[in-house]
């Protein structure tokens, strides 16, 4: 699995239909949302905004599509087998159609919003997608350099920190590491 690491953008226009595309990374819903809100703002007298997303969740892959009112299948399933077809997770694409005044037919919707869609997603850079476990350790003082050079080495960090008679933090670590991780540096683990 990848995930997208910037935003892309790529603007076509067919048949007098102007297209434009935007990729871009989220990890919730929410984010989804806030991220089409501010697309649309930006485009108000555009006729359509098809999009589709897919996020990792704890439940699995949750992935949908809107076709923003044209005809069914045509605008946001050929977003959605994209990010399918390069198995992208965590990534939203949206497009804006400006409507020309030229019907285009289905094929001829789905190619638009597809070739525009993966115009946008050339556009991005991706990386492979890394689970991230949260772990919570209680380490003596004198650890605190070793786990934070640590934590740099694998990609990790430290997300919160609380200084008792030792040191409580709680990290955010590849699940691949975590268990090493905790044996290596933790007094207790919860």
């Amino acid at each position: 699995m990848q995930i997208l690491i910037e935003t892309g953008f790529a603007e076509q226009t067919i048949t007098k239909s102007r297209f434009i595309a935007m990729a871009v990374p989220c990890t919730s819903e929410r984010e989804v949302g806030m991220a089409l809100r501010a697309f649309a703002a930006k485009h108000p007298t555009a006729h359509h905004l098809a999009y589709a997303f897919r996020l990792k969740t704890e439940d699995g892959i949750v992935q949908r599509f809107s076709d923003a009112g044209e005809p069914s299948g045509t605008a946001g399933m050929p977003v959605l087998k994209l990010l399918e077809g390069r198995n992208l997770i965590n990534a939203c694409v949206g497009v804006i159609r400006y409507y020309g005044g030229i019907n285009l037919g289905t094929g001829g919707l789905a190619r638009a919003y597809g070739g525009t869609a993966k115009l946008a997603l050339d556009a991005t850079k991706v990386a492979d997608y890394v689970e991230m476990k949260t772990v919570r350790l209680t380490i003596a003082y004198n650890q605190m350099d070793y786990v934070t050079k640590a934590l740099s080495k694998c990609n990790g960090g430290i997300l919160d920190k609380a200084f008792n008679e030792n040191i409580d933090l709680m990290v955010s670590i590849p699940a691949a590491d975590a268990a090493d991780f905790v044996n290596r540096f933790s007094i207790k683990s919860y």
